[in-house]
């Protein structure tokens, strides 16, 4: 870890006090007065602390997974679909990118937005015939899981017949809580299988438990490894000292927060890229409540130090190859931590990769919680945008359609909805002058928010990271980028409860080749939008400057447009 000298003090004084203070010991031995003086969120927390029996708990039943995805694999399936949300869809997006299926494995992917074009895709690489559906959902009542299902089950209905002499649900395997959480998802009794997690593990610290493990076995990884991974770095966890990988990492990080420097840029090696969804989701809910938190920024390319702000951490992640990008990375790390720039670097070695790094940041993000003072189990400000888009669908079912404002401005393709502080001020002269009004908005040392309710493509990922860059390099601001609704489970929470200092630019599209719900009265277009309107009001009600950009019925000509009137805002 490279500081400069104004920050080594309190980053050591941190450590020091966690050590000290025997952190590691008391979250072992399950004190939960580690995070709160109050009996209530004590009580809360206790019951979100199986994750760190996960690696030897789940050991005892890798031969069991392992044969279970050899069983799927014989029987002529040929993928897996993941749906779910959060937690229970960004740890088994990272196992089937990051690590090589095996021969006898099958391929997995992930389906976590209900934008139709991204449910009609998924629909189309994985077919019914050959499928097998892992629901995931901790409560069984997650909206977007169920509508996944709901298709999914009509679908594997038209190809395997109707109840009841129906073999739809030999193609459906749910991964979730005992009791209730069993209860609410529809058809289970039917399912191949079912997968009770341990009901205290909270979805984003649930890498290392059914979550992650039924879609790794179905890969064919080798399960006694990922889990021997985890334990060797569990155990490291367990000394009090300076050394502790968690403890050390953890207790930095919030000291770095409280000094100004929240702004966690992740620096990824490219095989690992996706491993910085799965960090942002895990310290971006665990940490952004109360006013406070750090703030993930995942995806953003490397730069010069003139292009950041001092709200900066540069984190290195990644394995020692020797190969051009850490040459190169390595260098662009040097000259950031020689103008300042605090740099942790973590390299992986043999006995540290991906079991192991689960666990480090699942603990190191419990210490930084207790460092903060706040509790990193809950996530109090979810609900919010779920009520809020609970009260559009109601609206839509009583009137047939969603709540509509007049624009701030037209042009072209492109629409702006402003919020209140917008709607009420002085009307800019066009959509460029409206633009750069909201943008003028973002704080010094705060951050922008892209939030993308889009199917997500290569090419519009890669409009949408050009984006990113030219809002940095323009404004000097941090920018986040997370695609909706996925990031309602996500990074949510921070924008909402974390330091009020986002500004954000909500970008949704019509859809013209719409896609129903079976058994609801929404679309899948419908859902997705009512989704974005209530995260609108949810952030407006926190007084946080946001402005919806409708790109019509073609949201890359549309994306081409915004870049166009950005670079015309900005200039």
């Amino acid at each position: 870890m490279r500081l400069p000298s104004a920050l080594r003090g309190p980053v050591e004084d941190a450590i020091a006090r966690a050590v000290e203070g025997r952190w590691a010991e008391r979250l072992w031995a399950r004190d939960t007065t580690l995070w709160s003086d109050d009996v209530r969120v004590q009580e809360r927390i206790a019951q979100r602390l199986g994750w760190l029996d996960a690696p030897e708990a789940f050991a005892e039943r890798a031969a069991e997974l392992t044969a279970f995805g050899v069983a799927a694999a014989g029987e002529g399936f040929e993928r897996a679909l993941v749906c779910g949300m959060g937690g229970s869809s960004l740890a088994p997006e990272v196992l089937a990118r990051s690590l090589p299926m095996s021969q006898s494995g099958i391929a997995v992917s992930v389906l976590d937005s209900t934008d139709p074009e991204a449910v009609r895709r998924a629909a189309q690489v994985t077919g019914p015939a050959s499928t097998l559906y892992l629901i995931a959902s901790k409560s069984g009542t997650t909206t977007e899981t169920l509508a996944f299902l709901a298709h999914f089950w009509e679908a594997a209905e038209e190809t395997h017949g109707r109840a009841p002499k129906s073999r739809a649900g030999e193609h459906f395997v749910a991964i979730t809580d005992p009791g209730k959480s069993l209860e609410a998802i529809p058809d289970v009794d039917a399912f191949r299988s079912v997968f009770l997690n341990p009901a205290d593990v909270g979805g984003r610290y649930s890498a290392l438990t059914y979550v992650g493990l039924v879609p790794a076995a179905l890969l064919g990884l080798d399960l006694d490894e990922l889990l021997r991974d985890a334990r060797l770095m569990a155990e490291r966890c367990r000394t009090n000292d300076a050394t502790n990988p968690g403890v050390w990492l953890g207790a930095a990080l919030a000291a770095l927060a409280r000094n100004g420097r929240d702004k966690l840029t992740f620096v990824i090696e490219p095989e690992l890229a996706s491993l910085g969804a799965w960090l942002e989701q895990l310290i971006a809910e665990s940490t952004g409540k109360g006013g406070t938190g750090v703030i993930p920024v995942d995806g953003e390319s490397l730069d010069g130090p003139d292009a950041y702000d001092t709200d900066r951490v540069f984190l290195r992640l990644g394995r020692l190859t020797g190969d051009a990008w850490q040459t190169e990375t390595d260098a662009s790390l040097d000259v950031l931590a020689a103008a300042g720039h605090p740099v942790i670097d973590l390299r992986l070695e043999d006995g540290e990769w991906l079991g192991g790094e689960f666990f480090r940041w699942e603990f190191a993000t419990a210490i930084c919680g207790a460092a903060l003072g706040i509790d990193p189990f809950d996530e109090p400000n979810v609900t919010e945008s779920k009520e809020n888009t609970r009260r559009v669908l109601e609206a839509f079912a009583e009137n047939g359609s969603l709540p509509a404002d007049a624009p701030l401005a037209e042009e072209g393709r492109l629409r702006l909805f402003g919020d209140a502080l917008l709607r009420l001020s002085e009307p800019g002269a066009d959509l460029v002058s409206d633009l750069s009004r909201h943008l003028a908005r973002a704080r010094p040392n705060g951050y922008i928010a892209v939030q993308a309710y889009l199917a997500a493509t290569p090419e519009r990922d890669a409009a949408l990271r050009d984006l990113q860059r030219l809002l940095r390099d323009r404004t000097g601001r941090a920018v986040t980028l997370g695609f909706g609704p996925r990031f309602l489970h996500s990074t949510g929470q921070l924008h909402k409860g974390g330091t009020p200092s986002g500004c954000f630019l909500q970008l949704v599209a019509q859809h013209p080749d719409d896609l129903p719900i079976p058994r609801r009265r929404e679309t899948f277009g419908v859902l997705i939008d009512a989704q974005a309107l209530g995260d609108f009001a949810s952030l407006e009600s926190h007084d946080l400057p946001v402005l919806r950009i409708d790109l019509s019925d073609d949201p890359d000509a549309g994306l081409a447009e915004l870049r166009t009137a950005l670079e015309r805002a900005l200039s």
